[in-house]
């Protein structure tokens, strides 16, 4: 492969194709991408075994090089050590690292010590979230510092993470690059799980206090709705969380567990009355993203970073109160959820993928050091969310 060709390591995803959650579909469709417009891309993929028979195997799949490495660890454990031979192995092979995530933050100075060129995806302010222990906190607090002066660039999801992270390096070393989305199928088929179009709202998150899953619970739960309210998410057994917001549903709200499917998700998602997001902690989510592409109407927990995803045709709760009141009017008002499906479906426009994709291009190119494209053929949006440079469930 000629030197000149230019060449990118995606580090901090499971891997792909993807199959966890929103890292990882966007780890799959900038690695498609960059593949062709003529980039040699290999991204890091997790195995976890009960034994290592060979630590670090590659294939290719769809012109990408898939760099599997296989660890004989479970949780957190398995992670680090996943991302410890990530960055061992990456600083041998040359290229730009792009890194999602600062989980394994504590290697990145290996990395850079070694000549490698960072650009790291901060993701949300992790160590804000109240359902990690103090000594976990510190942790992310820590690993957050060290990713942002061990990497060349790094990327925020949404302006409200930019402002954070000027408090860590000057603005000129931060890109502002939102999530991208896609409109979805008009093929899709009716809803599932025996749902009724227009009859149900949705929520679609990880089943955890800083999404508000229990508040979106109890007030949909006051009273009799006439509707379902379809709860997605993994539900633990002795998690006393899930057992409350268990305790919490009344005969109408319908708790299914996970649901990976794609267009599952998407027709549930389409056919729904609204979308809810309780989310406090994080950027630009992917759910609610999708969500705006959707058209859904949508009942969101008042912050910045969902003020400025959903734009302000939406509704917003701060407690249970105006959450209840959010949920009688969206399901009382025909016209009001009118207007916020046609608001949702103008403010997607702020959020494709082609954005997004030719954005990070040009990022890796400038930390990667290669030439610049004279002109991109990827158009941009002079939007509220607009790309500036320098599912979980």
């Amino acid at each position: 492969m000629p030197v000149d060709v230019p060449t990118l390591l995606i580090l901090g995803t499971r891997g792909i194709p993807a199959a966890h959650g929103g890292f990882e579909t966007f780890a799959e469709r900038l690695a498609l991408y960059l593949a062709g417009r003529g980039w040699r891309v290999g991204v890091y993929c997790q195995a976890e075994v009960d034994r290592v028979r060979e630590r670090i195997a590659t294939r290719t799949w769809n012109g990408i090089e898939l760099i599997t490495v296989e660890v004989a660890l479970r949780g957190p454990a398995a992670t680090l050590a996943f991302d410890a031979v990530c960055v061992k192995d990456a600083a041998t092979r040359g290229g730009v690292c792009l890194v999602l995530g600062y989980n394994g933050a504590a290697f990145l100075p290996y990395l850079w010590a070694r000549g490698g060129r960072i650009l790291t995806n901060m993701d949300g302010i992790e160590w804000r979230r109240p359902k990690w222990s103090l000594p976990v906190r510190t942790f992310f607090y820590l690993s957050e510092w060290i990713a942002a002066w061990s990497s060349q660039r790094l990327v925020a999801d949404h302006p409200a993470i930019a402002d954070h992270l000027a408090r860590r390096r000057p603005r000129r070393a931060i890109a502002t690059i939102p999530y991208g989305g896609d409109p979805p199928p008009a093929d899709l088929g009716p809803p599932p799980l025996g749902l009724t179009a227009g009859r149900y709202l949705v929520s679609i998150a990880r089943i955890e206090p800083d999404n508000n899953i229990l508040t979106l619970v109890e007030a949909f739960s006051r009273k009799p709705r006439g509707m379902r309210l379809v709860v997605l998410g993994t539900l633990k057994v002795g998690n006393a969380y899930h057992r409350a917001v268990e305790d919490a549903a009344g005969l109408e709200v319908l708790m299914p567990g996970a649901i990976y499917e794609p267009e599952l998700v998407q027709s549930l998602r389409v056919h729904a009355r609204a979308y809810l997001h309780g989310h406090t902690v994080g950027g630009t989510n992917p759910s609610l993203v999708e969500a705006l592409w959707a058209g859904n109407a949508v009942i969101a927990h008042d912050n910045p970073f969902n003020r400025h995803t959903a734009g302000d045709g939406q509704f917003y709760f701060t407690d249970g109160n105006s959450c209840a009141a959010a949920i009688e009017r969206v399901i009382a008002d025909d016209d009001a959820v009118a207007a916020a499906g046609a608001a949702a479906r103008a403010r997607a426009e702020s959020f494709r993928w082609d954005d997004v994709l030719a954005a990070y291009e040009g990022e890796l190119r400038r930390v990667g050091g290669y030439p610049a494209l004279a002109a991109s053929p990827i158009r941009t949006h002079a939007s509220p969310a607009r790309v500036t440079a320098g599912t979980d469930m």
